[in-house]
């Protein structure tokens, strides 16, 4: 009996050290609405280039600048409804939204994602087009494997996923597309889905 009380005191004192040093409201609902955002724009921008008189995109382009603006919808779309979904969640939770572990998270996550998004904002300026898609993915599972470390640890397996579809895509570059369809997509729908049910159904 006694032993038991201590596995439970051990169990219980892991959780709350857990709590202090990890952000754990991150919602799955989230990334299953972030990849289905991610699949509407996707087919936006592919329409737009499959319609043009052009059929390809060039940075000082009508073309190129629909599809830029459509990226930054569905990422300013995805941020939102995550700190939405999220504050939610830590509300229910009795977790602050805005901590140490929180502060640590968006930091980890923001240096290598704001690291690629300048240099792939470099190459766009160069007209060197053929691996944007590839390095998206890479630093983003970059930052989704820096962040895991203040939060779920199940976030590194999708940053695994991430970029090992990353280098997969830098070795095909004209499929680079649809590579980011599965990466931003199709991935964040699997992922959100299998977290809201392993942590957001308890």
């Amino acid at each position: 009996m006694e032993s038991k009380n201590y596995l439970d005191d051990i169990s219980e004192i892991k959780s709350i050290m857990n709590k202090s040093s990890r952000f754990m409201s991150l919602s799955g609902l989230s990334g299953i609405l972030a990849g289905i955002y991610a699949l509407i724009g996707a087919a936006a921008a592919y329409y737009i280039v499959d319609t043009s008189t052009r059929g390809y995109l060039i940075l000082d382009g009508a073309v190129f600048r629909a599809c830029f603006a459509i990226l930054i919808a569905v990422a300013a779309l995805s941020i939102l409804t995550g700190i939405y979904l999220t504050t939610k969640k830590a509300k229910k939770n009795n977790e602050k939204i805005w901590d140490n572990s929180s502060k640590r998270l968006l930091f980890n996550f923001l240096i290598p994602l704001v690291t690629g998004g300048i240099y792939i904002l470099i190459i766009l300026n160069q007209e060197r087009y053929g691996q944007t898609a590839a390095l998206m993915l890479i630093f983003y599972g970059l930052a989704l494997i820096n962040a895991s470390k203040y939060s779920l640890g199940d976030i590194r397996y999708l940053g695994l996923i991430e970029i090992g579809l990353g280098l997969l895509c830098a070795f095909v570059p004209s499929f680079g597309f649809w590579f980011w369809v599965v990466g931003f997509g199709i991935m964040h729908i699997v992922y959100g889905t299998w977290m809201h049910f392993k942590y957001d159904k308890k």
